[in-house]
Formats: structure tokens, C-alpha cells, sequence
């Protein structure tokens, strides 16, 4: 009986622990698409400089940068991968814990793979589209995330529920499905997997998607914008962030370091919304009403 209850008290105690390691004030946030998300911009020297409350865990090994995987650092890009640029993922951090009290800090993991179809995030399906090209560069990166990114991506993020609660999930994605009308269906199926992987409810986690380059800034994908804003329609807690006077680069399918900055601060200004703290970036100001 004695042994019992000394079982029953470790367990106690172990449950206790792991309840106060959560930090409920500590916001995670779930990035993954493709090279824009990844980080196609330049990295410039405003973008350097970093705030101690946006952190970032750290995916892969980076010799080249000192980062080590699975350790959190304040974030400075690259986030994702260790030779890429600018994310709108650092500019939807930053301006995230601009507009929150300074008791919460933000945190985001962002794995994402330039040139891969959503459905490369299917766990059922991506097999089917880890050699969508042949090039070494997509080799490689498909390489660095154990040739299963979902996995990837889902160990990572349970990683991040250890210390901090999950509150959104941001996707850019969408040049490489080019007008595939079946792609809010298969960003469902994805969404799906993770909530259910990391047992999360919709309502808790919404799903922020971004339009590709605007067909006003004569996006070469732009007719998948319209694709991109039926994902509403399919998943009811989506929301599209409009890509519409961000800046682009010569290509015309990736937006430069400027383009970035704005497109994250779109996607931190959806989120504050929903949040119920409406905010004006462009204005510096923001009305807070309540935090969830």
C-alpha cells in the first residue's frame, strides 16, 4: 500500500510539473509553404536586430549561423532554413509583440520548402511529391527535414506545446498548385491532420493563408488568388491575407524584403483582430478590447 502511494504521489508531482513548465502567456504560432514563406527576400540590416519576446525554435543544425535544432533563440532571420532570406513569419512576430502587453511572447517554428505542392504537408500523400523537382536544392531541403517535412513540422510543434500554447497556424503556398481549383480541399485534409496530431480544436487555432504576388503587381500566379479565397468556404476557420500593393521582385513571384515586412504585418494584423485588438500598423496604433 506503501508503494502505491508513493507511486501515485510521483505521478502527482510529475503532472504538476509539466502543467507549470506551460506557460500560458507564451503564444506559439505554426509557419509552413513554400519559398516565400521559407524566406526568399533579402535579409537587410533593420531586419537584424531582434526583441527578446519573439523567439523562435529553431529547426535544423546551422554550422553556419552557431543555431542548434530544437533550441529556442530570439528570433533574427533566417527562420526557417540555414541559407535563406526574409519570412513574413518575422514580421508577423514582431509586430505581434508590439501591439500584445508585455507580458506575452511570441513564438513561432516555420518549416517550409521552396517549390513543394501543398500536398508534400499531407502526411497520406507526401511520398508522392518529395521529388516534385530533380534539382539539388529541393533535394536538399527535402533531405533536412528527414524526407518527411510533416514530421518534421508536427515534432517540432510538440516541441513548442512543452513550454507555450498553440494559437494559429500561417501558410503561404500556392505557386506551385497553380490554379488547381482542388487546393482549398487539400489544405483541408492538412489543417485537419494537424489539429487532430497535436490535439487542437479549430476554433482556438485559426488558420491564417496568403495570396500569392497581386495580379495588380502582375503576379505570374496571380490567377491563383482566387482559389486561395474560397479556403473560407471549405474551412470555416481560414482566413486570406491579402497580398494586394506588397512589393515585388523582378520575377514577379516573390516579394522583396519591403513586400515581406508588409505581408507579415497583414498577417499580425488578422491575428490582433481576431484577438479582438484592432490595429492599424501603418499608424503605429492599435485598440485593444480583449486577448484570447
Amino acid at each position: 500500500m506503501k508503494n502505491i502511494k508513493n507511486i501515485l504521489f510521483i505521478g502527482l508531482v510529475l503532472i504538476t510539473m509539466n502543467t507549470y513548465s506551460q506557460d500560458k502567456n507564451f503564444h506559439i504560432y505554426l509557419c509552413f509553404g513554400q519559398s516565400n514563406m521559407e524566406g526568399s527576400a533579402t535579409i537587410e540590416e533593420q531586419d537584424k536586430v531582434g526583441n527578446k519576446r519573439f523567439k523562435v525554435l529553431q529547426s535544423l543544425d546551422c554550422d553556419n549561423l552557431g543555431y542548434k535544432k530544437n533550441e529556442w533563440r530570439t528570433a533574427t532571420p533566417p527562420l526557417s532554413q540555414c541559407y535563406v532570406g526574409l519570412s513574413p513569419a518575422d514580421y508577423f512576430g514582431r509586430t505581434m509583440v508590439k501591439n500584445l502587453p508585455d507580458s506575452i511572447k511570441v513564438g513561432v517554428i516555420n518549416v517550409a520548402v521552396g517549390g513543394s505542392d501543398i500536398r508534400m504537408f499531407d502526411k497520406d500523400l507526401y511520398k508522392d511529391y518529395l521529388e516534385t523537382y530533380p534539382e539539388d536544392w529541393f533535394t536538399k531541403k527535402i533531405d533536412d527535414y528527414g524526407r518527411n517535412p510533416y514530421r518534421h513540422f508536427i515534432t517540432l510543434a510538440k516541441e513548442t506545446q512543452k513550454v507555450g500554447v498553440i494559437k494559429g497556424i500561417l501558410l503561404h503556398q500556392g505557386e506551385t498548385n497553380q490554379d488547381d481549383e482542388n487546393w482549398p480541399k487539400y489544405v483541408k485534409a492538412v489543417y485537419e491532420n494537424m489539429l487532430k496530431d497535436l490535439n487542437l480544436n479549430a476554433k482556438d487555432v485559426p488558420l491564417l493563408a496568403g495570396e500569392v504576388v497581386h495580379e495588380e503587381q502582375k503576379g505570374v500566379c496571380a490567377s491563383m488568388n482566387p482559389i486561395i479565397n474560397k479556403l473560407p468556404e471549405v474551412v470555416p476557420t481560414a482566413y486570406v491575407i491579402s497580398s494586394k500593393g506588397c512589393e515585388v521582385r523582378d520575377d514577379m513571384v516573390h516579394f522583396n524584403s519591403k513586400g515581406v515586412r508588409e505581408l507579415g504585418k497583414r498577417y499580425a494584423e488578422k491575428m490582433l483582430e481576431l484577438k479582438g485588438i484592432f490595429c492599424n500598423t501603418k499608424k503605429k496604433s492599435c485598440c485593444p478590447s480583449k486577448i484570447k
